[in-house]
């Protein structure tokens, strides 16, 4: 049982770090009430969280390599701890939306770290096994989170929702510092240029995507946040072939695995929890659903995602990571049609289970190979490199899945009720529209998989660096 303390502190953060990107999802209407500010402007509790993790991911890793991971880990479940208390005491909007900005900056040194973390403490069939269960955390994290602010929420106030972030914390950096090793600090010095031009270019486009999502893709402060995002990725790509120590080796990105992942990486979340805002207003805004029975609604993807990433992760070793990763995004796309086919106006929250169940599996199934391979693709010091890159594009998608996705449905929502429509017809024909894209956006991603990831076993690379000849091999996935 010892051996698996390690993994328990990783998951305890992961869990924690994940389950804050949805859990403000359905306490939004109680903190606007408390705090006397708009619905909108709070949208920005969830979004500013979502811009810090997916701007400063990259540097997370990048620092991580350098100083220990454990060590980048512990700092940031401090400053995640410090930054929910802060949340929860906020006395109005803006000092709730900077706390969550802090948040975020923990949630990214522990989400660049934790994969990393995973892969230093176990070998072989225990590696398939932990991050099976690692896996199952991070699927099933976001999931839950409706259910657990709802059931907060309603019970306790909506400061409970970043209250119980404390003793989780607590627990997790004492796990860590007992159980997990210290580490080696890496050699060389932060590549400061590319950490900033990165952040900009991240920052910038998560911006726009929100943005462009909430007031339209031609509104100025929207096209010119893609200019500034365009701009800085020059400026990055500059700063990285310039750099005797860069934050990432673009010469990976002519590895196929390894630039098939990342990209796979964007398809696979905006296709998977791209749509789950929308569904949650569906629940409550046209169904009345307490947030509560909203969030249990969701249950099927939860349970399906924690089931199947957990068996699963025992025998991943065993396949090319190409079949779990392609497989689950197929049968996300398969779950997305079933959703497609089966809510119309006249439907309720039973017309999910099945759809969600399968994209659940999906998940569950894609989840563990797609962060282990990247992290198995690139020498063992440069782990956290692999694991922000991969984790930065998963947040990325889910920004452009969310912003894309509200673009369509409240053009068709629109539509609908210019024509006098109902507003469950309306609704329905929003989400129509949205489960199509996610069933296109998920089959494009297995394509990309199928084509790109070669063959190679999740699992064989062994603690510490690997030989030259071994690196090569584990980057080619074949």
């Amino acid at each position: 049982m010892r051996k698996w303390l390690p993994l328990v502190a990783i998951c305890l953060g992961a869990f924690i770090l994940l389950v804050d990107v949805t859990i403000v999802n359905v306490a939004l209407p109680s903190m606007a009430s408390d705090l006397h500010a708009s619905f909108t402007s709070l949208q920005w509790v969830m979004d500013m969280y979502a811009l810090a993790l997916a701007a400063l991911l990259l540097a997370a890793g990048s620092l991580a390599d350098l100083f220990g991971h454990r060590r980048l880990y512990v700092i940031g479940l401090g400053v995640f701890a410090l930054s929910s208390l802060a949340a929860a005491l906020s006395p109005d909007a803006t000092t709730l939306i900077t706390a969550r900005a802090v948040q975020g900056v923990g949630g990214a040194a522990m989400f660049a770290t934790s994969a990393a973390l995973v892969a230093a403490s176990y070998q072989g069939r225990d590696r398939g096994t932990a991050f099976g269960v690692w896996g199952a955390v991070n699927g099933a994290a976001a999931a839950l989170g409706p259910v657990l602010g709802g059931l907060l929420t309603e019970g306790l106030g909506w400061q409970a929702i970043f209250l119980v972030n404390l003793p989780i914390a607590v627990v997790a950096i004492a796990l860590t510092l007992r159980v997990l090793p210290v580490g080696r600090r890496g050699t060389g010095r932060l590549d400061l240029p590319g950490a900033l031009t990165f952040t900009v270019a991240a920052a910038a486009l998560t911006y726009a995507l929100i943005r462009g999502g909430e007031d339209g893709w031609t509104d100025t402060l929207t096209v010119s946040s893609f200019v500034l995002a365009a701009v800085a990725v020059v400026a990055f790509v500059v700063a990285e072939l310039r750099s005797a120590h860069p934050m990432l080796d673009l010469s990976l990105l002519r590895r196929p695995t390894f630039s098939g992942l990342l990209g796979s990486a964007v398809l696979f979340q905006a296709g998977s929890f791209g749509a789950l805002v929308y569904i949650s207003l569906w629940l409550q805004n046209v169904l009345g659903l307490s947030p509560i029975r909203g969030g249990l609604a969701l249950m099927p993807l939860a349970v399906a995602s924690f089931v199947v990433a957990a068996a699963a992760g025992r025998h991943a070793h065993r396949f090319s990571p190409a079949v779990p990763v392609g497989v689950g995004m197929v049968l996300i796309g398969i779950g997305a049609g079933v959703l497609w086919q089966s809510v119309s106006a006249g439907s309720h929250a039973s017309a999910l289970f099945a759809g969600l169940a399968v994209i659940g599996a999906g998940v569950g199934l894609a989840t563990p190979v797609l962060v282990s391979t990247a992290v198995d693709a690139v020498p063992a010091h440069r782990s956290g490199m692999a694991g922000g890159a991969v984790n930065t594009f998963r947040q990325l998608g889910m920004s452009l899945g969310i912003a894309l996705f509200g673009s369509m449905f409240t053009a068709r929502v629109r539509e609908v009720t210019s024509h006098r429509g109902t507003v469950r017809a309306a609704y329905a024909a929003g989400l129509d529209r949205i489960f199509l894209a996610s069933a296109l956006a998920a089959l494009a991603g297995a394509g990309l998989v199928f084509l790109t990831v070669r063959r190679s076993r999740v699992g064989e690379t062994p603690q510490g660096a690997p030989s030259p000849d071994a690196r090569d091999l584990a980057v080619r996935g074949g």
